[in-house]
This record gives structure tokens, C-alpha cells and sequence, in this order.
């Protein structure tokens, strides 16, 4: 499970109590474009395992994320340092044994969602993104210039209608909401100052972002194939275009394109069924059978679709839209592939992503996404999941 250090409501011992081995960790507290040094991710290493001799073992499996600098998704003459940076902290990374790096090219924003508190006919919480609500943001709170072309006249109507009303706390939720920071941050962008980082893309386009990105991993992909790292980047959340920004991590042909751009089996995939599933487009199974070898790292959650196709929410890890037999029986395999041609690495890493808040959770403090209780149920119907599926391919 994710654990955002000593300030996570959940702790530890909680992800020891839920059968977890791994840890999906970071160093938060580091500006992103430095070096991580290598002292510091030694000092987070022997937080995670001080109760190792004592306790079932924890150990750091999987860094999410080592943030990429925004020069380097704009393409400035200073992002030849942040990559010189970023090539530092993975060979530092694998120094420390370290061997699985996750990171995102989504400009500015991190996920978006609009409620952070959604809820669910049984009562429990759960994330959601709604296009009207989030064109009423863009429309009537952020008033961004040129945002009356990214919607559709009657969603753009019906959200004036719904901002007009909308009481001053509501509109400060929604503000809060869709401006939060990276999870586990609970430090969101400015108002005031926010358009100002959208300016910045302006002059920068799909292909001009997808660009920079082949850039980018053509010259870090090398480096972490030289240190044995596997590099996964993490699809966009939601993946379409927000707020005028480009996305181009979204469907199959981004991957692909990412993949070719620099062929080396260390550039692989994060393989976020939520993310991914979002899109009725994208084959979420028969991507996980195209890529398997390339996936480096597993986020196993599915998304609900609702009338509107844009808008969406968390659902139950075995309901939604997402196939998640397909999927786990297609990684079940490529790990037994993987067995078979004599593979050493260990078996794939795998998160339940994205919980609901419900039973006691209901009445704590969690980060959005991240509560004990909604991951645990996730994760416990996965490995009944993966179990079935493995008993009925080992009769076969």
C-alpha cells in the first residue's frame, strides 16, 4: 500500500496488519528537481523497516513518484540539469536497492477530481469527477481565458446555472477541491496565482508535450536500464485534456509511442486500471496482454462511468467498467511467463488504489483516496481474485 511517511493517518503497522510486504512510498519533503541523496533515502529506508526484527518484515518496493520537473514538460534550456538531477536520484535509488521508480507527465495538475466525498447508496465516500462542475470552476471561478471552446454550450450553460446557485461555501469546496496538490498533500494551489501556471503552456501542444516526454525518457531510460530500475510512468488522471492543458498519457497509442521512443525494457508502464478505464475506448485487458512485459508496476482500481461519459466515480475494486478478472488473469500470466523464460525479478508489485472511506474511516481524517479501512476491502477482494485465478490456471 501507499504510505505518505510519519504524518499518514494510516500507519505502518496498519499495512502490516493488512498482509503488506511492500511499502509505496516517497520523499515528500524533498523540492522536486533535486537530488534525492543518498542519505536521505537511506533515513526513509530505516523508517519503513525499524520494526523489521520484531514485526513482519516491510520493506520499500516501489518510489511513487520521483516528480518531474515542470522545465522539463515545457522543454526549457534548464532541463538538461533537472534530468542530470533526475539520472543522480536513480542511480542513488538503486544504490539503496531501490529498483521500482513511478512518475507522471501531467502538466501543472496531478489527478483532478470534483468531490473528494461522494456518496455511495451503502453510505461510504468515494472520489468523483463531474464535467460540469468542473466547467463551472473553470468557467465562473478560475474564469480562464478561451474556456467557453472546451465545453460543450449546454454543460457550459448548465454550469453558469449551477455556480449561480451555489452558496460561498460550496464554491470554496469546489475551488479547494479541484486545485489540490500531489496525494497525500493536502497544500493546493493558489487562486490567485493559478492561472499563471496554465499560461505557461500556452504556446505548448499535445505534440510539443509529447515531445518533451521522448525527450525526457530517452535520456533517463538508459540510465535506469544501466542501474537495473524499472521506470514506469503513471497514466493521466482523468485522461483528457483539462483546462486547456495537453494530455499525452491517456490511451493505447500514447503508450505505445512512449514505449518505441526509447526500447529499452527498464521504460515500462504503471498500469492504472483507473486511470486507463476511464475512457470506453481504451481495452483495458488487451492492453495489459499487449504491454505485460513492459509493466513495471500495478494500480488496481476501477472507475464508474455515468451518463455523462466524462464524469465518473471510484467504484467497488470488482464492479465498474474495468474487466478486473481480464486484467488480473492477464498479469497472473505475464508473471508466469515471465517464471518461465527464468526471470529472477520479483512478482509484480500491485496497490489497491483509491479506497473508499466507510465504517469507522467515516469519522477520522484521511488523505482523499487513501484511507485504511475502503483500500483494505480492495485489497482482500484482489487477492481472492488473483487466488481463484491461479488455482483455475494451475488445474488447467
Amino acid at each position: 500500500m501507499r504510505w505518505f511517511g510519519p504524518n499518514d493517518p494510516v500507519s505502518l503497522f496498519d499495512l502490516r496488519q493488512a498482509g503488506c510486504t511492500g511499502v509505496v512510498s516517497a520523499l515528500h519533503q524533498l523540492p522536486v528537481g533535486t537530488v534525492w541523496p543518498v542519505a536521505e533515502i537511506q533515513a526513509h529506508q530505516q523508517l519503513i523497516e525499524a520494526d523489521n526484527a520484531t514485526h513482519a518484515p516491510l520493506h520499500w518496493a516501489v518510489v511513487e513518484s520521483l516528480p518531474v520537473h515542470e522545465d522539463i514538460k515545457k522543454g526549457r534550456p534548464s532541463r538538461d540539469q533537472y534530468i542530470a538531477n533526475y539520472q543522480a536520484s536513480l542511480r542513488n535509488l538503486a544504490a539503496c536497492g531501490v529498483r521500482t521508480v513511478c512518475y507522471n507527465f501531467m502538466p501543472v495538475l496531478d489527478w483532478s477530481r470534483t468531490d473528494l466525498a461522494y456518496e455511495l447508496p451503502d453510505g461510504s465516500r468515494a472520489l468523483r469527477f463531474v464535467w460540469q462542475e468542473f466547467a463551472a470552476f473553470d468557467l465562473c471561478i478560475l474564469k480562464r481565458p478561451g474556456a467557453e471552446a472546451d465545453y460543450e454550450p449546454a454543460v457550459a450553460e448548465a454550469a453558469r446555472q449551477q455556480f449561480a446557485s451555489m452558496s460561498p461555501e460550496a464554491v470554496a469546496q469546489l475551488t479547494n477541491t479541484t486545485l489540490l496538490g500531489l496525494p497525500g498533500s493536502e497544500e493546493a494551489f493558489e487562486l490567485a496565482t493559478f492561472q499563471e501556471y496554465l499560461n505557461e503552456y500556452t504556446a505548448i501542444d499535445a505534440a510539443a508535450l509529447r515531445e518533451n516526454l521522448h525527450y525526457f525518457i530517452r535520456a533517463v531510460a538508459p540510465v535506469a536500464q544501466e542501474v537495473g530500475i524499472g521506470l514506469c510512468i503513471h497514466p493521466d488522471d482523468p485522461p483528457f485534456s483539462l483546462l486547456g492543458l495537453p494530455r499525452v498519457v491517456s490511451t493505447e497509442a500514447d503508450l505505445a509511442g512512449l514505449l518505441a521512443a526509447c526500447d529499452v525494457p527498464a521504460n515500462g508502464l504503471t498500469f492504472c486500471t483507473g486511470s486507463l478505464g476511464v475512457r470506453a475506448d481504451n481495452d483495458v485487458v488487451g492492453m495489459a496482454e499487449r504491454f505485460g512485459p513492459r509493466i513495471h508496476f500495478v494500480h488496481l482500481r476501477t472507475t464508474k462511468r455515468e451518463e455523462n461519459p466524462r464524469n465518473f466515480h471510484e467504484a467497488d475494486h470488482l464492479a465498474g467498467d474495468v474487466d478486473m478478472y481480464g486484467v488480473v488473469r492477464a498479469l497472473v500470466q505475464e508473471e508466469a511467463r515471465r517464471a518461465a523464460a527464468g526471470s529472477t525479478a520479483p512478482p509484480l508489485p500491485m496497490r489497491p488504489d483509491h479506497g473508499h472511506q466507510m465504517l469507522d474511516d467515516l469519522h477520522k481524517k484521511t488523505y482523499p483516496g487513501y484511507s485504511a479501512i475502503g483500500r483494505l476491502r480492495g485489497l482482500a477482494e484482489l487477492r481472492g481474485l488473483e487466488y481463484g485465478i491461479r488455482r483455475a490456471l494451475a488445474q488447467q
